[in-house]
């Protein structure tokens, strides 16, 4: 397993400045991570460094409250793709979640999708700590039926992060034929590992270097 290429490279601190980003990038281009996953704000800088590599330029919309009206999640969305996005990140209405109103949900992830006709890969974002099993199973079938290529346990801004338990209860609703991710602290190698095993495919971090770093370590040490 190549672990590096789960990672989206992460920083969506609201004080990122634009040589955060710049470092960001180069540590993704050199450890060959899946993605670079940024605020809007800093998806063009993204996509002009990382133009010609094996990286994704990756970009949250809706974030991190998920709280928009539709149109403007697709504005942004249309936006970022326009500014050289490949991947989008959105967080899902989660109050209609809550509320049981999954044809909502399905729409505002319909018109996101609607809105980057196929230039990017979309990942929906449950945040998965404030819904309730059964929610998340609705709110998977949702963007599976929608036509989303991923779903995601967390923003990393709520009040819980990717448990083991979620990624395998998300991977179950959505069987094979989507992406299922894990974000929202995950710090160590062994994490990515345990979420990798519960059926993820993609791991948001921040700590992607440490994480890689350590497997890198592991992997040449089986080798001695």
């Amino acid at each position: 397993m190549e672990l590096n290429r789960y990672i989206d490279h992460t920083n969506l601190k609201p004080d990122a400045t634009c040589a955060d980003i710049q470092t960001l990038c180069a540590e993704a281009k050199a450890y060959h991570f899946a993605s670079v996953c940024v605020n809007s704000v800093h998806i063009a800088q993204v996509a002009a460094a990382l133009a010609g590599t094996d990286v994704a330029p990756c970009c949250v919309v809706g974030f991190p409250l998920g709280a928009m009206e539709p149109e403007a999640k697709a504005f942004e969305a249309a936006r970022a793709c326009a500014l050289g996005a490949k991947e989008i990140d959105m967080v899902i209405d989660i109050g209609a979640a809550k509320a049981g109103d999954f044809s909502r949900v399905e729409a505002d992830i319909a018109a996101v999708l609607s809105a980057i006709a196929g230039r990017a890969l979309l990942k929906v974002i449950l945040e998965c700590c404030l819904l309730t099993d059964k929610q998340k199973q609705a709110a998977c079938l949702a963007a599976k039926h929608a036509g989303a290529d991923f779903v995601k346990t967390s923003t990393g801004f709520s009040t819980g992060g990717a448990t083991e338990h979620d990624v395998a209860l998300m991977r179950a609703a959505v069987g094979p034929e989507m992406g299922v991710k894990a974000s929202g602290g995950i710090r160590t190698c062994a994490d990515a590992l345990k979420m990798i095993a519960a059926g993820a495919n993609r791991i948001g971090a921040s700590a992607g270097i440490a994480i890689a770093a350590a497997a890198e370590e592991e992997k040449q040490g089986g080798k001695r």
